[in-house]
Parts: structure tokens; C-alpha cells; sequence
């Protein structure tokens, strides 16, 4: 899906941050964390120079995808890039007579926040505003994401949110380092979030 769903919908705002879609200029800004050693062990992909990094974020499937959170400014000060997230709308499973109505109904979702941003609850934060989103404006059934199981953060987070673990896998991904990891992946769906 390369269209923005819902661009009405955006951006949105927190007591404290803005998601809005990103573009173009942003990505110079999001290199500033992913190149981190720190937050790019965890990435799936870690272009190791700018222009690589902006290669792959120009292709326009990828923008599409990627959204920008911003901590909110005080007095006249601008908005600072804090972090990003991806949306990546895409079709749950269905028999083939029903495939058809399994289409752009879920959202697998990814973060990154800036290391000097975090232990303050802005991710948990954003992540609630975006699964909102997902189920409200967007429509969508379920909400799904991964990770290393070695990034306790990131599994803290998707359990602080009521979301549930659905697969604790045993060396399954091959990181960069060469050591097969475990990963875990978590869900919710529509209704779980309406009453969590």
C-alpha cells in the first residue's frame, strides 16, 4: 500500500508528543538515532552510511509507512524528531472464497526512539496514540509486532500495553553478529483493546 491511509487522521497528538507522517527531510533526522550502535543492533536492516540510509527510506512504498514522533514544543520552541514508527497495513489470512475481505485489515507495527528520550514514557505513549488510531480511525482487526527477544524493552512495552505474547521462537533470526537469536511476536486485536 504506497497511499498514506487516512492522511485526515494525521497527525495526531498525545498530551505530550506528535505522530505525523513522515517525508523527505525527516530522514536525515531518524539516521541521527538508527545509526546508534546501541538502537541498530535491534533493527532488521542498518545501512551503514546516510546514503544508503536515504536510498532506503526515499523509496516511496517505505515513506509511506513511516511516521515521525515529535516531542510537543513549550513557549515558541519548535517540535523535536524524538522517534519514528512504522504502519504497515496489510491483509490477515483467508481461505481462498474469502480472501477478499481478509484485505487491509491488520497493521504490523515497528518503533525506534532516540536513547536520550527513553525511561520517560514517551514510546508507550506514541505506540497507545498509534494502536488508537488503528482500531479507531483506520478500522482495522488486529494489531501485530516483533522483536529480539533479547530487546527486553521492546517486549516491555508490548506487555505494559495489554498486548500478548503469541510466539516465543527459539534461534529462529540470524542477526548481523552471526548469533541466531529468539524473537517474540505479540497481538491484539479491536475488541481486547476496546475493553483493555
Amino acid at each position: 500500500m504506497t497511499d498514506m491511509p487516512h492522511a485526515d487522521v494525521w497527525p495526531v497528538r498525545t498530551e505530550r508528543l506528535q505522530i505525523r507522517p513522515m517525508t523527505a527531510p525527516d530522514i536525515d533526522a531518524m539516521w541521527a538515532w538508527r545509526q546508534l550502535p546501541d538502537v541498530n543492533r535491534w533493527l532488521g536492516l542498518a545501512p551503514d552510511t546516510i546514503e544508503a540510509f536515504r536510498e532506503r527510506y526515499l523509496d516511496p512504498e517505505r515513506l509511506a509507512s513511516m511516521y515521525l514522533v515529535e516531542l510537543l514544543p513549550h513557549g515558541g520552541e519548535p517540535a523535536v524528531p524524538i522517534g519514528d514508527i512504522m504502519i504497515r497495513i496489510g491483509d490477515g489470512w483467508g481461505q481462498l472464497e474469502v480472501a477478499d475481505q481478509a484485505k487491509d485489515i491488520e497493521a504490523e507495527l515497528g518503533w525506534v526512539l532516540d536513547p536520550g528520550y527513553t525511561g520517560r514514557g514517551y514510546a508507550t505513549e506514541a505506540i497507545r496514540a498509534v494502536i488508537d488510531v488503528c482500531f479507531g480511525p483506520l478500522g482495522l482487526r488486529r494489531v501485530h509486532a516483533g522483536c529480539f527477544a533479547d530487546n527486553e524493552p521492546s517486549w516491555r512495552l508490548m506487555e505494559r500495553l495489554g498486548m500478548r505474547r503469541e510466539e516465543f521462537s527459539r534461534k529462529t533470526a540470524l542477526h548481523r553478529s552471526g548469533e541466531w537469536l529468539d524473537g517474540m511476536n505479540y497481538g491484539i486485536l479491536a475488541e481486547e483493546w476496546a475493553v483493555s
